[in-house]
C-alpha cells in the first residue's frame, strides 16, 4: 500500500471522530492541521481547536477518539496524535499516548471518566437529528401529535434520518422499521401525542443551539488560523 492511499485511509478513520459538542467531524471542521504517514506506516497528527481555552474534556475525548480510530488501523504501525495551541496539552497528549484515560491524566482535577459526558452530547445530537428528520414532514402539513404515531419505517429516507439512526444506535435505542419516530431517550419510550409538540420544540431548540455552537466555533477557528489549511 503506498504512503499517499494510507494517507487517504487516516483521513477517512478521521472522519469518525465528532466534536462532542457539535456532532460534527473534525476533519470537516479544521480541527486536523496536519496528518503525515511514513512509508513504514507510521502516522503523525496534528490537531488544533478554535480557542486555547476549548474545554479540557472535550479536548481529551477528540484526542483520544482519534488514537484510537488510527490505532484500529491494521497497517498502520505507530500512531502519534497530538494537540497544539492548548492549555491543557501537555496533560492530554501524555495521557492519550499512555492511555491512561481522563481521571489519570488530570490526577487530582478530574473525578470521573468520560462516558456520561459523551452520553449527553450524543443524546443532543439524536434530539437535533429528529427535528431534521421532522421538519419536512412538519413543513408538508404533519401536525406534531401525529407525529408521535409515526414509526421510523413511515419516514421516506435520507442522509438526515440515516445520521439520526446512527446516534441513537449509539444510544442504544430501538432503530427497527417499526420503532417510534419520536422516542424518550432517557427510557427508550414512545412519546405521547399529547407531549409531541414540547419534544418537538426542544428538539428544534437544541438543533439551533448546535448549529449555532457550529458557527461560531468555525469563525473562530477561521480567525485564530487565518492563513492556515488543513495539511
Amino acid at each position: 500500500m503506498t504512503t499517499l492511499v494510507e494517507r487517504s485511509r487516516v483521513l477517512l478513520a478521521l472522519d469518525r471522530v465528532r466534536d462532542p459538542e457539535l456532532d460534527e467531524p473534525i476533519t470537516t471542521l479544521g480541527f486536523v492541521a496536519s496528518c503525515h504517514v511514513s512509508a513504514a506506516g507510521d502516522v503523525a497528527v496534528r490537531l488544533r481547536l478554535p480557542t486555547y481555552f476549548c474545554a479540557a474534556n472535550f479536548a481529551f475525548l477528540m484526542v483520544a477518539d482519534a488514537y484510537d480510530v488510527l490505532a484500529a488501523l491494521p497497517e498502520i504501525r505507530s500512531v502519534d496524535v497530538v494537540l497544539e495551541d492548548h492549555f491543557a496539552a501537555a496533560q492530554i497528549n501524555a495521557g492519550v499516548a499512555a492511555r491512561a484515560g481522563f481521571v489519570a491524566s488530570f490526577d487530582g482535577e478530574a473525578a470521573a471518566e468520560l462516558d456520561e459526558l459523551r452520553r449527553v452530547f450524543v443524546t443532543k445530537a439524536m434530539l437535533a437529528g429528529t427535528d431534521q428528520v421532522c421538519r419536512p414532514l412538519l413543513a408538508s402539513g404533519t401536525d406534531p401529535a401525529s407525529l408521535a404515531g409515526l414509526t421510523l419505517g413511515d419516514v421516506p429516507e435520507s442522509p438526515e434520518l440515516d445520521r439520526l439512526l446512527r446516534r441513537r444506535s449509539e444510544l442504544g435505542l430501538p432503530v427497527d422499521a417499526a420503532a417510534p419516530l419520536l422516542i424518550d431517550p432517557a427510557t427508550g419510550g414512545p412519546v405521547a401525542a399529547a407531549g409531541a409538540p414540547k419534544y418537538l420544540g426542544f428538539a428544534r431548540l437544541t438543533r439551533t443551539g448546535i448549529e449555532a455552537n457550529t458557527g461560531i466555533c468555525r469563525g473562530m477557528l477561521a480567525h485564530r488560523y487565518p492563513e492556515e489549511e488543513q495539511g
